[in-house]
């Protein structure tokens, strides 16, 4: 069975970019964007690939433009990076790019910002409840709609389907996998027999990939909402990874391509 490489609109560094660009043309209502203007940018984990690379674009764009991008790490903990918005409007950034790590708890975060008319652009992930200046995503329904398709397309459109979840409150992780489980329906002998959250953590996809192939022996699919989830999946499977047991992850980074080509993955979806 050959494996499918399933590309999707490109997102990874075009968000970051345009993000910078739209906050840049914000500040220039009120004159020209300098070395002075500071751009806070608010990311989730820098422990995940896909986010390293949004911030080197985002560091890139910023220093063509010449503005001073301050870049905060919140670890995968909402409240850690709640005290980081408060922390930008305080220390006099002009504008928030923010990746949520919860999309419910960036809400709060962001309203007084708002409130005081600082723009704010989310990535990749979607503020609930509050209206942004601006929003910039792939289609994460899409995309895990043509994940279905993939993995369904690897397994011979027949087996049990395990599913490793991200974030609880990430849009991405809802859309992600609301996309996956409308389109899966399309396939009548594939069964969803198990889905548990893995945190978008490639470690902690180990641990529960583990636990679900112990509880249904029978899997012979994995849909991973990112593909550090994937390459945990792909570490518990050992060498029935690729053979006995298919795996699709999402965001198309270096070490998902890589086990694409190492026929352990049979496809992620690049943003």
């Amino acid at each position: 069975m050959m494996n499918y490489l399933v590309m999707r609109r490109g997102m990874k560094l075009a968000c970051a970019v345009a993000a910078a660009s739209a906050l840049v043309f914000s500040m220039s209502a009120c004159g020209n964007a300098s070395s002075n203007d500071k751009v806070a940018l608010l990311v989730s984990t820098l422990n995940n690939p896909f986010f390293v690379d949004l911030r080197d674009g985002a560091q890139a764009e910023a220093k063509k433009l010449g503005v001073d991008l301050q870049v905060s790490d919140a670890q995968n903990d909402s409240s850690k990076q709640q005290d980081q918005a408060q922390n930008a409007q305080s220390q006099g950034a002009k504008a928030v790019i923010i990746n949520p790590v919860d999309s419910d708890a960036a809400g709060p975060a962001v309203a007084p910002l708002l409130s005081s008319g600082m723009p704010v652009i989310s990535v990749d992930r979607s503020v609930t409840g509050e209206k942004v200046t601006s929003h910039i995503a792939s289609d994460n329904v899409a995309g895990g709609a043509q994940a279905a398709d993939a993995l369904a397309k690897s397994m011979g459109e027949k087996g049990e389907v395990l599913i490793l979840q991200g974030i609880p409150g990430a849009a991405s992780t809802r859309d992600r996998g609301k996309g996956f489980k409308d389109r899966i329906k399309k396939y009548p002998n594939i069964k969803v027999v198990a889905e548990q959250t893995a945190n978008f953590d490639r470690a902690e996809a180990l641990n529960v990939a583990t636990n679900l192939l112990q509880s249904h022996p029978n899997a012979a699919g994995i849909y991973a909402e990112n593909d550090e989830m994937a390459l945990g999946a792909i570490q518990s499977l050992g060498a029935k990874a690729g053979k006995d047991v298919k795996v699709v992850g999402f965001d198309g980074t270096a070490d998902g391509m890589k086990a694409i080509k190492a026929g352990t993955m049979a496809g992620t979806i690049a943003q």
